[in-house]
């Protein structure tokens, strides 16, 4: 791997497990509109797109009007609830220390809202991840056009020959292509090994430790 001061992350199936939370707050919203609710192995293959994407996946034939009105509850509810269960994934905070303390810039670069995603690194990693970005549609396009990468790189004052790009779907590894960027795919996350090795995933780590080896 070429010589990397700047590392981006994706949040949610990378960094936290905010599966849970998610489920719950999309159910809530899919009942108070009487529609079906989603197990959480479904959510898990749906999630990567942002929410309104979650919440089109999760409504067979919705209309715009529909979606908009599942979104208008799930979005209150999520916001009250983003962190009911949601956990860092174990060795995460020990992996972000050490390569806060050798000096390494660090970005979170997320579909989830940007309100929560700066709320989310508040709350878990305030010290530990210089800066964090989320949907900010239609100002900026969300992963997995680059926009997001470039503007967290951007941030760090780090160039994209010296960045590579963390994740654990399909859309982290169309993000990271677009941004020409080299992408470490986690297996801890929201995909299972087979489908990242379909999507293209040439580098897979099964843990934190993994990474800070490969460092």
């Amino acid at each position: 791997m070429h010589h990397v001061n700047a590392i981006l992350f994706d949040l949610d199936g990378t960094l936290l497990n905010t599966l849970g939370d998610l489920r719950n707050s999309l159910n809530y919203a899919l009942a108070a509109h009487h529609l079906p609710t989603r197990t959480l192995s479904q959510v898990r293959h749906d999630v990567g797109n942002g929410v309104r994407v979650l919440v089109e996946r999760s409504i067979t034939n919705a209309s715009d009007e529909l979606v908009d009105s599942v979104l208008g509850t799930f979005r209150p509810h999520y916001a009250q609830h983003a962190i009911d269960t949601t956990l860092p994934y174990p060795g995460i905070l020990d992996l972000l220390g050490k390569l806060h303390r050798r000096g390494l810039r660090t970005a979170i670069v997320s579909n989830k809202p940007d309100a929560q995603v700066r709320a989310l690194h508040e709350r878990f990693f305030p010290t530990l991840v210089d800066t964090a970005i989320g949907e900010q549609q239609p100002l900026v396009q969300r992963k997995p056009a680059p926009d997001m990468v470039l503007i967290a790189l951007q941030r760090l004052h780090a160039l994209p020959a010296e960045a590579v790009y963390v994740g654990d779907s399909e859309v982290d590894l169309q993000t990271a292509a677009n941004a020409r960027i080299p992408c470490i795919t986690c297996t801890w996350g929201f995909r299972t090994r087979e489908k990242l090795l379909a999507a293209g995933a040439k580098t897979l780590i099964d843990s934190p430790e993994q990474f800070d080896d490969m460092l």
